[in-house]
């Protein structure tokens, strides 16, 4: 009889351990990501250089989103960077997007600037005015060799 008590009590740990385990790996994985309650927007970018999946999307300085997908678009040759908002978040037509970067050698997010414009975007929707990455490489590259760079 304690033998078979025992043998429960261990089962049932095990259960709890392996749901436990199947939980973490599920949010840890990204495969729990869901958009219920989220608008999905699409923004349109010369380039995104830096910006990733699982960025965060933020307004006002605030995380209010996150990057879900960055693809290339070959007609066009653009990076199209899709990204969630919550639905209760207005996004003007004439909003702005940018891809920003928190520091110097920080990663870069996706920062909306809220527009003016009476028109809301809804789910699906596209930002028109985008504003690309800015590489520390070309600025520096454009510094040097426009300051004459003759050494004097």
């Amino acid at each position: 009889m304690k033998r078979i008590n025992l043998e429960v009590i261990v089962g049932f740990f095990l259960i709890v351990g392996l749901v436990a385990f199947a939980f973490l790996a599920v949010k840890l994985g990204g495969m729990g990501t869901s958009t219920a309650g989220q608008n999905v927007f699409n923004a349109r970018f010369t380039s995104s250089q830096g910006l990733k999946e699982g960025a965060a999307v933020e307004m006002a300085g605030v995380k209010v989103g996150e990057v879900i997908r960055i693809s290339f678009d070959p007609e066009d040759y653009v990076s199209i960077v899709e990204f969630t908002i919550p639905r209760n978040v207005e996004v003007q037509d004439d909003a702005i997007a940018s891809v920003a970067s928190s520091g110097l050698l920080g990663g870069k997010y996706l920062k909306v600037s809220p527009g003016g414009s009476p028109i809301v975007l809804g789910d699906g929707d596209t930002l028109t005015e985008t504003e690309p990455s800015i590489s520390l490489e070309e600025l520096i590259g454009k510094y040097m060799f426009e300051s004459g760079g003759t050494g004097e």
